[in-house]
């Protein structure tokens, strides 16, 4: 079986990095700051993405002004990676020692997650990872159809992990079945309509889930 996560909202907890460095952004570009559960709305797109319904009414340059100063707001706070959340390290090595395959799909960029993965020595942990600068941002399912292709295997083999819905409508784009926990960006009223296996607001009851389910 392979386990696809997202990563922010899911593993890490940065939600509250991600909404303070994009209200820096945009007050260093000298636009609105926006409230923080507007921002919790667009996370999980890609940057490009989340600057189009984040300010739909700024030309191109204007948007490209916060996006650029939002990497900088981001590098400079993601020195020291955000924590896991409860239970996901110990989750994550149990997975492993039970030979789940395991990838990661992505709004961040690939530079990002490079170097978060690299920080926190995590590599070994995934066997493929998808982000949203280098494929289709999310909810479009190619991101998902090219790790099963990478993986070698099936929709049907297959479980998406991930806190909004846009995790769990890519997963339904792409006929995979999905998980979706409680403690991230989206309340999990948003994510119940899609019909996941299992809802949860603790990781460690995934990991027993699935162990038991598919070992």
């Amino acid at each position: 079986m392979l386990l696809i996560f997202d990563w922010d909202g899911t593993l890490s907890d940065s939600t509250s990095k991600i909404v303070t460095c994009l209200q820096k952004a945009a007050e260093t570009a000298g636009f609105p700051i926006l409230e923080d559960h507007v921002i919790c709305n667009i996370i999980g797109l890609g940057l490009p993405e989340a600057m189009e319904r984040l300010y739909p009414d700024l030309n191109v340059d204007e948007k490209e002004q916060i996006r650029l100063h939002y990497v900088e707001h981001f590098l400079a706070a993601d020195q020291t990676p955000s924590p896991f959340f409860s239970g996901v390290m110990d989750g994550l090595q149990r997975l492993r020692a039970a030979s789940f395959t395991m990838a990661v799909a992505t709004g961040k960029s690939r530079r990002g997650l490079d170097r978060v993965l690299d920080k926190l020595d995590m590599r070994g942990y995934f066997d493929a990872s998808r982000c949203a600068d280098e494929t289709h941002s999310k909810p479009h399912p190619l991101m998902l159809e090219e790790l099963l292709s990478e993986m070698n295997t099936t929709a049907d083999k297959a479980i998406m992990v991930g806190d909004t819905e846009y995790d769990m409508e890519m997963a339904q784009n792409a006929n995979v079945h999905s998980v979706a926990v409680s403690y991230g960006a989206h309340h999990i009223d948003r994510l119940k309509p899609y019909n996941p296996l299992l809802c949860t607001s603790d990781f460690a009851q995934f990991v027993d889930w699935a162990i038991n389910r598919y070992r």
